[in-house]
């Protein structure tokens, strides 16, 4: 798989707390008709395969689970507007090179920015790190 850094949330980020992702992603100001006020409604992943693929690349201690989410908001604030689950992973899952991978992103994002936040269930881990993109395909290696 290739990552396009304007693509990325996180890039070996540690995680050693629940914290949100490094970057947040800008899916660029909803389109007007003239003389309208206000934005054509849009949804960003609908009709469009938007590969998304959170990969472990230093294995997890201590922690119970990681629990990831996809935040949007209409600002860069992340109040956030809507948050919506994607995984919650239990630390025998959280290997170096395990991965997490979304066909595509849920539909709904309507929102201009988006970020992951990686929320700790337990006690906050000493090791850990995460990349995280929307990505164009995922190395299979064979396996569905």
């Amino acid at each position: 798989m290739i990552f396009d850094k304007s693509l990325q949330f996180s890039d070996a980020q540690v995680i050693t707390a629940t914290a949100a992702s490094t970057n947040s992603i800008d899916f660029g100001p909803g389109g007007r008709v003239y003389g309208a006020a206000a934005d054509i409604p849009r949804d960003i992943a609908r009709s469009v395969h938007l590969p998304l693929l959170i990969q472990v690349v230093e294995a997890f201690n201590t922690l119970t689970s990681l629990t990831i989410s996809l935040e949007l908001d209409t600002t860069t604030t992340f109040t956030p507007d809507k948050t919506i689950q994607l995984a919650s992973i239990p630390l025998a899952n959280l290997t170096l090179g395990a991965q997490v991978y979304y066909a595509e992103l849920p539909q709904g994002i309507s929102m201009r920015y988006a970020r992951l936040k990686y929320t700790v269930v337990g006690t906050d881990p000493t090791t850990g790190k995460i990349t995280a993109g929307i990505v164009d395909g995922v190395q299979s290696n064979g396996t569905p």
